[in-house]
């Protein structure tokens, strides 16, 4: 199968996988055991930790690994909303549900509320209204701001959002799983005061990830039991994934270094010019050059995007439709709708995501691949026929 769904996932790195081995086979040891043959294994975690916080220019002490992106999210919001003064949440209209769906407990459950802070048509947040929530005299517990989002890849003004909410002398957070590994991500320039990561979005396994926190900045965990990870994540850490997500990330800072992110922005800029061309009726969502290198998010006139990605996986072709379903009926996305997308151009529309694995004759064989399922699908449908749509995380 040509792979197109680089966003929900990524394959493991040939090279994660190796270094990692050796912590699933003869390195068994916990870390947190004295003798000599753990050192080797709490070595290995402190060398991880270097990685990961080099790839975001953090310092290795303000890493702590957790179990993914969702957890690094909800223990975040967990401490902000439980040391929080005030009773109102502040994230973009946006954000993964891993952000929303949290809120919206802490909404029901605590009696906190949630103001969501509008995008413009391309995707983009309205610092002018994020400036406006903030200046308001009920005052706020926390902002959370992704820095990309996982539908369009619109990277958004994360910089500015920080100082905003600073200035109000309110905590940042952001959720980064998008951003990491995919563009440049540099806390020690943009001073948020927690981010979350997610290993599996850029090569290292799944069910591993990490949370940094600012030195300076407190912290108690949602986690409780032998004080792992500095007392701020008990349990007895994922040793190999944990290796693995180290090594990925000093695979992907290298790549980011060398700038050769280029080169996939090349096979997707390749990959829209051809379909623009040779299709009619195809729009590009969300601002052309505020993207990560890896996203395309694609709508096509008189197409269901269930249809398409029922033909594009018979043709051997993987990605995800760019709406959701929601109660058994077909409406556009949370993302899609606060960009103002009509429910017509929402319910045609494919995320097309990339990887460094991504080849261009992949991406042509793609190309021609959508070419021959929009064709056959509006030779039989046309613009007015409904259906189920594909959900996408």
């Amino acid at each position: 199968m040509i792979y197109l769904d680089s966003n929900a996932t990524t394959q493991v790195h040939p090279d994660v996988l190796e270094a990692m081995l050796p912590f699933l086979t003869e390195h068994c040891y916990n870390p947190s055991s004295g003798y000599s043959a753990a050192k080797i294994v709490k070595n290995a975690l402190d060398q991880a930790r270097q990685q990961v916080a080099a790839l975001i220019s953090a310092h290795p002490e303000d890493i702590v690994f957790t179990g993914g992106g969702t957890e690094s999210n909800n223990s975040a919001l967990s401490y902000l909303a439980g040391q929080a003064t005030h009773k109102k949440i502040i994230t973009s209209a946006i954000e993964h549900s891993a952000i929303l769906h949290y809120s919206e407990h802490l909404c029901s459950q605590h009696g906190f509320n949630h103001e969501k802070i509008p995008v413009d048509s391309g995707g983009r947040l309205q610092l002018d209204a994020l400036k406006q929530a903030l200046s308001k005299d009920e005052g706020a517990a926390f902002t959370s701001i992704m820095w990309a989002n996982n539908e369009t890849g619109i990277i958004q003004p994360i910089e500015e959002a920080c100082e905003l909410s600073h200035q109000a002398r309110v905590p940042f957070h952001t959720d980064a799983i998008q951003a990491v590994g995919k563009a440049p991500v540099d806390v020690s320039t943009t001073p948020v005061d927690y981010l979350s990561l997610s290993g599996h979005k850029f090569h290292a396994p799944k069910g591993v990830g990490a949370l940094y926190i600012r030195n300076g900045v407190s912290y108690q965990p949602m986690l409780h039991g032998g004080g792992q990870e500095s007392g701020r994540r008990s349990g007895t850490e994922n040793v190999a994934s944990i290796v693995g997500l180290g090594k990925a990330a000093e695979i992907m800072q290298q790549r980011l270094a060398e700038d050769q992110f280029r080169s996939i922005a090349e096979l997707r800029d390749y990959f829209e010019h051809s379909l623009l061309t040779q299709i009619e009726g195809v729009t590009i969502n969300g601002a052309k050059d505020q993207r990560t290198a890896n996203t395309s998010h694609l709508s096509f006139q008189g197409c269901e995007a269930a249809g398409l990605l029922i033909l594009l996986d018979e043709y051997g072709v993987g990605c995800s439709a760019g709406s959701a379903c929601m109660t058994g009926k077909q409406q556009p996305s949370h993302v899609q709708t606060a960009m103002g997308i009509s429910a017509q151009q929402a319910k045609s529309s494919l995320r097309i995501s990339f990887s460094i694995f991504t080849t261009r004759e992949e991406t042509h064989i793609a190309i021609e691949a959508v070419k021959k399922a929009v064709h056959k699908l509006r030779s039989v449908q046309g613009d007015s026929s409904v259906g189920p749509v594909h959900i996408y995380t």
